[in-house]
């Protein structure tokens, strides 16, 4: 199982309905909303890799209202 962070940036005025559309997608396991740079940060899990970049690229950044990601990998140490 790989896990990962995505900050997400949404388009204005699109916040609420944005976030409650990412909530729903399979795989998000938890979402919240931020103040500063970024607009949301989304806890994520996957299979592998690969799934874990369909789940961002071919889930999250298609949702309308979302503007910009960036995706962080987690780790054990």
């Amino acid at each position: 199982m790989v896990t990962g962070m995505v900050l997400i940036c949404f388009a204005a005025g699109k916040e609420k309905e944005t976030l409650d559309e990412i909530k729903a997608v399979e795989g998000v396991k938890e979402i919240r909303a931020v103040f500063g740079r970024w607009d949301a940060v989304a806890t994520i899990e996957a299979s592998d890799i690969n799934a874990l970049a369909l789940l961002v690229v071919g889930k999250i950044r298609a949702i309308p209202g979302v503007a910009t990601t960036d995706t962080l990998l987690t780790a054990e140490l």
